[in-house]
């Protein structure tokens, strides 16, 4: 390992609070945190707009809508011929790239398990937990029915799902593709941020 530097790839369930365990883990580790974040990196890797990064965010299949829609930036000919949402797909990856041989990393989503595959730093975790604790979470957060929060976490996690397995080519959520999985309501948050963090120490020694 190479200076101690630390790369924490977390995939996540919605309303499994993987990002509150992935802001945890960053601030154990002193190491930058990135989820939306890497929108606006991505933006300034390729010069265009970060609500076109938006649009796409962990999304597969925009991109022939977003034509059609006439967006401004997309009414030249050249970029209808030469950009495509692999284009985009590109830039975020190099841009997530470029902050990892900055320093230590917590990464949430965003197929950084797979950008940074052979990254010797990295460890990747993927975050759980039972549907019905989700829901709750989400008609929580977002003030919906039950009905409204199931259908919200279906859609997302489908999404999520296909953009995964598009650009991986592995099975998003499925054990073989991470390090270590974890249901975040055995031991709650903080408890799973703590094993998750002793985890990562043992395998590095540090």
């Amino acid at each position: 390992m190479m200076d101690n530097r630390v790369i924490i790839n977390v995939g996540r369930q919605l309303g499994s609070g993987g990002h509150v365990i992935g802001r945890m883990l960053a601030f154990d580790f002193n190491a930058n945190y990135y989820d939306r974040e890497l929108l606006n990196l991505a933006a300034k890797e390729s010069g265009f707009s970060e609500k076109i990064f938006e649009q796409n965010d962990e999304r597969k299949g925009f991109f022939r809508g977003l034509l059609s829609m006439g967006t401004p930036h997309f009414n030249s000919g050249v970029y209808k011929s030469s950009f495509s949402q692999e284009s985009l797909f590109q830039f975020q990856s190099d841009a997530i790239k470029k902050a990892a041989e900055q320093g230590s990393c917590v990464f949430v989503g965003r197929c950084a398990d797979y950008i940074l595959r052979d990254d010797r730093d990295a460890v990747n975790v993927f975050i759980s937990a039972p549907l019905e604790y989700r829901i709750e979470q989400m008609m929580s957060r977002q003030n919906v029915s039950r009905e409204e929060a199931r259908r919200m976490i279906e859609q997302e996690e489908g999404r999520r799902a296909q953009y995964y397995n598009y650009y991986t080519g592995k099975k998003w959520g499925a054990a073989e593709s991470y390090d270590l999985c974890i249901d975040s309501t055995v031991l709650g948050l903080a408890e799973t941020e703590k094993m998750i963090a002793a985890f990562i120490r043992k395998r590095w020694e540090i």
